[in-house]
């Protein structure tokens, strides 16, 4: 049932969750996702390239479809295939950017286009809180240029297609035959054979419509040299009269009629190998006819004269422009074959149109995808989606459907807990809470899902750990204090740092670290092992000496039976968000993180020099405890930490 755009309440059938790899067994994460709203999206009648050189709209992608995005390979960003893995709307302020090639887009100020200069924001500051890299009428967006609208599917399309593909490859037509007892008959033939079956099914679908059934057979088994081939074929007189009919040149050569033709034509004798789109021929009535189409609709073109041995000389007609160019042909026209059509592999070199204005439109719906590569093709435009839905894969939520407005709580979590503690087999061991996301989001003092899961931990003899950055866990004082009397629990408050400016920086919607160590003070007193989690500590921002000395005082003014350290690992699913956070922040330290984080932690001597720097404090300072008390008999791995933009 969902509540409201925020809050969807959900029914599990599995709570307790099996971890790999930790000094704990368990996890349990009563809540999945995110109580902030994606704001990285773009008007619904935005076209997104699809992986087949089509375009879509945004509004009508869902999770699986293939479309294009980019992928860095050595100096070039390059074209390449990637899957769509969610989509949702939001409702947010939108912008018109306009471009001097006349391209428009609405997008929220909080989207990124790639431009000359980096990716950028539609809208920003140059000082204070709201600074960050954002677009002006200087920069120049990048991609392949604006998307053409495609033709009408017409019955003058139809007859132009059919003209284009059946005078280039297809042969209709009667023969004569000398019969048996020396009369002579008449044999009407038609056939068309293609190696690609997406054109051969056009052609199959719009013979159709003219009333001529056409069969399809196999023609060509595939060889070392040759690819499969299918065909279709028609042998009754009036169909082949009709076919006849059908490709005669038209006397008015319409936009949809020429539009057709070259579709037809292309899918029939065309090719895009190495950069160049050719269609090559021998009939000089076809080569003149594919001319004045294309230089009907403003392609430039260039012709080149070639010889096969002994066979007539072939004329090339060659599509001058680019990767531009050719995308508005293939919109243009609407050819069918999509092996022809894909832009996988090409670089993305310079295709780029000035800003020329950015105007504010009001709220709008808005949309919004993620992908594989983190990006897409929007109206011509390399685009960012949503780094936000990429840190939740992390929580295991792929597939959840309007992920980035919804947080979803398990409400009868409590209930399904108890079951499964109750089995005969369970052994009562450690239970995680906030392995993943935030047990105490501001949602819990609402549904109490995790007090219940507490009071069913209790009740069960089971020993807990928790990590939270929230104070509001003091609410759970009582069922905590008797958890810590029987079985047994840990709770770990997370602070990177007791400097409240940075704080707000790097953890904008989560309590004052003042407000944590609070709770660490009120939690001791109580009798609960509470300790601090020093993370994530991050380079050039919270890991100077005197900060992280002033982090592990600070903990022990306030009773913390430990202090645990992380320096921060960017993950796949992580390494986006910080780095924009970086760009909007600190973008002087981007060079230094990228030397640092070429793969997913930070290196060995940094980590080890940072580790030396707590322990001596904590030596200082007379903490001596541990975050784990359990023996652990392998080498732990890397700690796992909460998303520096979780909510508290």
């Amino acid at each position: 049932m969902v509540l409201d755009r925020q809050t969807t309440e959900i029914n599990v059938k599995s709570v307790l969750n099996a971890v790999k790899g930790m000094p704990f067994r368990w996890s349990i994460n009563p809540y999945r996702g995110c109580s902030h709203a994606c704001p990285f999206c773009v008007s619904g009648d935005t076209k997104i390239l699809m992986a087949d050189g089509t375009t879509r709209l945004i509004s009508a992608i869902v999770a699986g479809d293939e479309i294009i995005g980019t992928v860095r390979e050595g100096h070039y960003r390059r074209y390449t295939a990637t899957t769509v893995h969610a989509s949702w709307t939001v409702d947010k302020s939108g912008f018109r950017i306009t471009l001097a090639d006349g391209t428009e887009i609405i997008a929220s100020g909080d989207h990124r286009f790639l431009s000359e200069r980096g990716w950028k924001f539609v809208t920003g500051a140059e000082h204070g809180p709201e600074r960050r890299p954002h677009l002006t009428l200087n920069n120049r967006l990048l991609g392949t240029g604006s998307f053409a609208d495609g033709p009408t599917k017409s019955v003058a399309y139809e007859r132009g297609y059919l003209c284009g593909i059946i005078r280039g490859d297809g042969t209709p037509g009667c023969h004569e035959y000398r019969r048996v007892a020396g009369q002579r008959g008449k044999s009407w033939q038609f056939r068309l054979a293609l190696t690609d079956a997406d054109a051969l099914s056009r052609a199959r679908e719009f013979l159709a419509h003219f009333s001529v059934p056409a069969v399809i057979f196999r023609f060509q088994q595939a060889t070392v040299n040759w690819r499969t081939a299918d065909a279709i074929r028609a042998s009754a007189r009036c169909h082949i009269e009709t076919i006849q009919r059908i490709v005669e040149w038209p006397s008015e050569q319409t936009d949809e009629w020429c539009k057709g033709f070259l579709a037809g034509i292309f899918d029939a004798e065309g090719g895009w190998n190495d950069g160049s789109l050719r269609i090559g021929n021998t009939n000089t009535a076809l080569i003149d006819c594919t001319v004045r189409c294309l230089t009907r609709f403003g392609f430039s073109i260039a012709l080149e004269r070639r010889r096969i041995l002994t066979h007539k000389p072939i004329i090339d007609i060659r599509l001058v422009g680019g990767l531009r160019e050719h995308l508005r042909f293939f919109h243009t026209v609407g050819t069918a074959i999509g092996r022809k059509r894909s832009i996988h592999g090409k670089a993305l070199k310079n295709a780029s149109s000035q800003v020329v204005a950015i105007e504010p439109i009001g709220t709008r719906q808005l949309f919004d995808i993620t992908t594989g590569t983190g990006d897409f093709i929007a109206n011509g435009i390399v685009s960012h989606n949503c780094y936000a839905r990429r840190t939740h894969w992390f929580l295991d939520e792929d597939g959840v459907a309007d992920w980035s407005t919804k947080v979803f709580v398990k409400i009868n979590a409590p209930e399904i807990l108890r079951r499964e503690l109750a089995r005969p087999k369970w052994k009562r061991e450690e239970v995680a809470l906030g392995t993943a996301t935030d047990p105490y989001q501001a949602i819990e003092s609402r549904y109490k899902i995790s007090r219940g899961i507490l009071e069913a931990l209790r009740d069960y003899s089971t020993p807990a750990s928790i990590v939270t950055r929230s104070p509001m866990i003091t609410r759970d004082l009582d069922v905590l204090t008797q958890l810590a009397r029987g079985a047994g629990v840990t709770v770990c408050v997370s602070i990177a740092t007791i400097d409240d400016r940075i704080a707000r920086e790097i953890e904008p919607t989560v309590a004052l670290p003042s407000h944590r160590l609070l709770a660490v003070r009120r939690l001791a007193e109580a009798g609960i092992r509470a300790g601090i989690i020093l993370a994530p500590i991050l380079p050039g921002i919270t890991d100077d000496r005197a900060g992280l000395e002033a982090v592990v005082r600070a903990a022990r003014e306030h009773g913390a039976h430990f202090v645990h350290h992380n320096v921060l690992h960017l993950g796949d699913v992580t390494r986006d968000a910080f780095f924009q956070f970086l760009d909007r922040r600190h973008p002087a330290l981007i060079p230094r993180y990228l030397r640092m984080y070429r793969g997913k932690y930070a290196p060995n001597p940094y980590r080890t020099g940072v580790g030396e720097i707590v322990e001596s404090a904590k030596e200082e300072h007379g903490i001596q405890g541990r975050r784990y008390v359990a023996p652990v008999t392998a080498p732990a791995p890397e700690p796992a930490q909460l998303s520096l933009f979780a909510g508290a």
